[in-house]
């Protein structure tokens, strides 16, 4: 039986071609994928969509939230098994995050890009586009939800994170590893990603409600925190100290912005581990007592997504973190 998947380009690196001062993007969805369709099994049937041809870098939260619609859009026809967007990669790992949140279906959705752009004699954006077009297509990629596959490794949208600027794997998902691979054109999934129960799409709009990341740093005052609720924010992601600790003036900005009803989620800047509340005198255990949030294994770009999506759903700060808890503890 032949496999239908449909492809959303929406600019990137993937489609880019050298320019006099720089990369532009230059290259249609159709040309895209032409060329890459007979790398593919003959029993996968490809159509492309063109949604945009922008940077990531340039994205905003409503150009996200159009990405999404159509993703789910293309979903609704059941003949589709499966959908892959091509994506710049600086933000790649927010916009799949933000599908595997309102994707709460089988068929899988793969992102895939390129480091090298479309002219380049060594460039990957092909290998990378055939690679997610035979995951879409595979039945064992049914219920791993939102991925990216870059470089053969498959990652869950929830842990991956891009790693190296310029490394053709520039994906890595820090203490979790890859789901699985596609290597020589067969498809291997060894993990499936926990996916507590997200949102509907509909409840966000265009994810309007301001949320800012803050990187805590020896000797932080707090003045950033000030500054991002005096221009609105309703949330704020703190990138905090080793398991979730803050300094002394970040703490008291923390305070403030709890009383005025501002959303406080915790995350570490670190790597790998947890950001879970363990030490007092000034430290995580404090940030807790506040009424601050801590985010677990979830890195700020994500518990930035997580956070303007439950805002979006409900701003009343108790039901933001009824929504919150199932995400915090996968």
């Amino acid at each position: 039986m032949t496999r239908l998947v449909r492809v959303l380009t929406t600019g990137g690196t993937i489609a880019s071609l050298p320019a006099p001062g720089g990369v532009s993007v230059g290259v249609a969805g159709r040309d895209l994928v032409t060329g890459v369709e007979t790398d593919v099994t003959a029993d996968v049937t490809v159509e492309v969509r063109e949604v945009m041809l922008r940077h990531s870098f340039a994205l905003t939260r409503a150009d996200v939230a159009v990405i999404a619609r159509r993703v789910l859009a293309e979903l609704d026809d059941p003949r589709v098994s499966g959908v892959v967007v091509t994506h710049g990669t600086d933000t790649m790992e927010e916009t799949a995050y933000l599908l595997d949140l309102v994707h709460p279906g089988e068929r899988p959705v793969v992102f895939t890009g390129a480091q090298r752009n479309a002219a380049e004699p060594d460039r990957d954006g092909p290998r990378n586009l055939s690679d997610a077009i035979r995951l879409a297509a595979d039945p064992a990629a049914r219920g791993l939800g939102s991925v990216i596959v870059m470089a053969g490794a498959v990652h869950a949208a929830r842990h991956a994170v891009k790693a190296h600027t310029v490394a053709l794997d520039a994906f890595a998902s820090p203490g979790y590893g890859a789901v699985g691979q596609v290597l020589g054109g067969r498809v291997r999934v060894v993990a499936r990603p926990v996916r507590p129960p997200g949102f509907a799409l509909a409840e966000l709009g265009e994810l309007e409600p301001r949320v800012d990341i803050v990187p805590v740093h020896l000797d932080a005052d707090g003045v950033q925190m000030n500054a991002c609720a005096a221009a609105g924010a309703r949330g704020l992601v703190l990138e905090a100290l080793g398991t979730g600790n803050p300094t002394p003036g970040v703490l008291r900005a923390v305070r403030s912005c709890v009383t005025d009803g501002i959303v406080v989620l915790v995350t570490s800047r670190c790597r790998q581990g947890p950001a879970v509340p363990v030490y007092g005198g000034g430290g995580g255990a404090d940030l807790a007592a506040a009424g601050a949030v801590f985010a677990g294994t979830l890195a700020a770009p994500k518990a930035r997504i997580l956070l303007t999506a439950a805002l979006a759903a409900d701003p009343r700060p108790g039901m933001v973190l009824d929504r919150l808890r199932p995400h915090l503890s996968a």
